[in-house]
């Protein structure tokens, strides 16, 4: 399974590691979770260094729609995205630009700075 999270309620935190190639049904797969185990309003690290999206223009559309959608299920938490490739990046960048996200999102080079930030952004 390319990507990989825990939700840790305690912390109210959500880890998430990506790894090879990603495609919609992982994305959407991490949705549903999120969503079913109550892990919307928390701060969310996404390590997707190493990730090969698989993602295409109708695939981007299909995520748009999805976090339209989630875009009523306030609060959702601030997200902190890893990545270290330029196509990823790409990925990474129409990803935000969905839904027009009323939270913090950023993108971040460095695990270190994007836990750093993430530490210090508010709670839902």
């Amino acid at each position: 399974m390319p990507m990989h999270f825990t939700i840790d309620h305690t912390s109210r935190f959500v880890d998430v590691h990506g790894s090879g190639e990603v495609t919609l049904d992982d994305v959407t797969n991490y949705f549903d979770a999120l969503v079913t185990d109550n892990g919307m309003p928390y701060r969310k690290l996404i390590d997707l260094r190493g990730v090969i999206p698989k993602i295409s223009d109708d695939d981007m559309m299909v995520l748009g729609a999805r976090v339209s959608a989630y875009a009523h299920m306030e609060p959702r938490g601030p997200i902190a995205v890893v990545s270290s490739a330029d196509d990823l990046d790409l990925f990474v960048r129409r990803f935000m630009n969905l839904g027009g996200a009323k939270r913090p999102m950023r993108l971040f080079s460095s695990i270190d700075e994007a836990r750093h930030w993430l530490q210090n952004q508010p709670e839902a």
